[in-house]
């Protein structure tokens, strides 16, 4: 009798090769052949999956987007106060460790290959804004008192200065070490009377 295939194992096989390739080798790398032989499977599985370099893209973006979501849903839930729970969600998408470098590349390796595709960049914008309002609405329960537009100020400055510490990380880990980015984030959160 034929074995039958395990389509939930090759799907995660595809996507740990597809991370994989896109947080070691970069995007230039990220190929359906590339893809197959670090999964150790045929092109044609790749392709009855996922039919281009798009479509890998967007399930990398995806896959990002699906652990950090699990991730800060439990740090907000073990956190004593909404500023704990902001502090710990913003750190926990700096590249502090070598998971989250990794992570860094990946949303950086897509940001890249989203410039001039209207698909990549609305998939892009979709995941950034949730992002944006999960931290506005953990800046907005840390300071009830202040009005929208201050809670929109503190959350961009917020966000980009995580997020660029994250990708600088990446690529000069000696200057922006976890300890520099910790203490950027405590002295911004400070500053705005987060911390």
């Amino acid at each position: 009798m034929a074995r039958r295939a395990d389509h939930g194992e090759q799907q995660e096989r595809i996507s740990k090769a597809v991370w994989s390739i896109l947080a070691g080798k970069g995007i230039e790398h990220l190929t359906i052949r590339a893809v197959a032989a670090e999964a150790g499977c045929t092109t044609g599985l790749v392709m009855h999956r996922f039919p281009g370099r798009k479509a890998l893209l967007a399930h990398a973006r995806d896959l990002l987007h699906a652990r950090t979501r699990v991730r800060v849903e439990r740090l907000e839930a073990e956190a004593a106060t909404p500023r704990a729970a902001l502090r710990a969600v913003l750190a926990q998408g700096m590249a502090l460790n070598e998971d989250s470098a990794q992570e860094a590349l990946v949303w950086m390796g897509f940001l890249a290959a989203s410039v001039g595709d209207d698909d990549l960049i609305a998939l892009h914008r979709k995941n950034n804004r949730a992002w944006r309002e999960r931290v506005a609405a953990l800046v907005a329960a840390s300071a009830p008192d202040w009005a929208p537009e201050r809670v929109n100020t503190a959350v961009v400055a917020l966000v980009g200065a995580t997020e660029g510490a994250a990708q600088l990380a990446c690529f000069d880990p000696e200057t922006y070490s976890a300890a520099i980015q910790e203490a950027m984030l405590d002295s911004l959160l400070a500053a705005y009377d987060l911390d």
